[in-house]
């Protein structure tokens, strides 16, 4: 039991390791993931809200367009 207790801290100390590595060495991979995961949730909630709107016909987006 002692064992797998030392080996679980000793993973965990080598991921805050390897994590603190990517985040000084990585900065522009980290944000550009943060960057993607953040579009992805706007993206979401834009579909949520347009799901809550009134449909309107191809027409009248067209005729709205072409308004001078």
């Amino acid at each position: 039991m002692a064992e797998s207790q030392l080996d679980e801290a000793k993973l965990k100390e080598l991921l805050k390791s390897a994590l603190a590595e990517v985040l000084e060495e990585r900065r522009e991979l980290m944000r550009d993931l943060i960057e993607e995961a953040l579009e992805d949730v706007a993206l979401k909630r834009a579909i949520a809200e347009s799901e809550q709107t009134p449909e309107v016909s191809r027409a009248d987006i067209f005729a709205i367009l072409d308004a001078p």
